[in-house]
């Protein structure tokens, strides 16, 4: 592709290295239908920020179920296995990080990353990266676990017992914003799924604070910072 930067090519080894969700990429891949209403309410939550024309990328594509039925056609992973899943659902998938994504400049006018912020070494940094590759203007969706809701809350007290979540870090919406802020990105807005009261026919709503999958859409300040 014409947006890869080929030094950044060399740290492939590194990028490539075996994660939980690599080695375990089936299971991982087979909780989506095992949990099809979740799943579905999650997607609908993402699919409300998605932009209805220009080019997009998904950070942390995993196994490809929200940038296959988004409709986004590439997407970045460090996970062998899972970029493998995504490929046969149809998604160009590129060797990377989140903290250092191999593509230029203001190659992309938005960008998706569902539950991947839990995940990473710096997400200030995984931001700045998000923020350079979009161009002005461009937007960025999250969706993550809110660490203040009853989920984040279950999540953060059994997440030993997951061979997914041992390592993660679940954070707050104000803490994600901040991080975002400082990243180069304003005009924020929210959704929210995923309410403890609700076990069928789950509903998506404005705001958070109640529900425990949160997506924030986040605009890039034009000409804003890069890392």
């Amino acid at each position: 592709m014409s947006t890869l930067l080929p030094v950044r090519q060399q740290r492939e080894s590194t990028m490539l290295m075996s994660t939980a969700f690599d080695e375990q990429a089936s299971e991982y891949d087979a909780w989506f239908e095992k949990h099809p209403d979740l799943y579905l309410a999650e997607l609908e939550a993402i699919r409300s920020f998605i932009p209805v024309n220009g080019s997009g990328i998904e950070i942390g594509v995993g196994a490809g179920r929200f940038a296959a039925p988004l409709g986004i056609p590439i997407g970045v992973d460090p996970a062998p296995r899972m970029a493998d899943l995504a490929r046969h659902r149809g998604v160009e998938v590129v060797p990377g990080m989140a903290e250092d994504l191999p593509f230029a400049d203001c190659s992309f006018d938005f960008a998706i990353m569902v539950t991947v912020v839990c995940f990473l070494d710096d997400v200030g940094l995984a931001f700045r990266e998000a923020c350079r590759i979009l161009k002005p203007n461009g937007t960025l969706v999250i969706g993550f676990i809110d660490q203040e809701s009853e989920l984040g809350y279950y999540y953060s007290q059994k997440k030993e017992q997951s061979r997914f979540y041992r390592d993660a870090t679940f954070y707050s919406v104000s803490e994600l914003v901040g991080l975002l802020t400082n990243a180069g990105f304003l005009d924020f807005a929210y959704r929210q799924t995923l309410f403890p009261e609700e076990t069928t026919n789950l509903t998506v709503k404005e705001g958070y604070g109640s529900g425990g999958f949160v997506v924030i859409q986040a605009i890039k300040i034009k000409g804003g910072k890069h890392a």
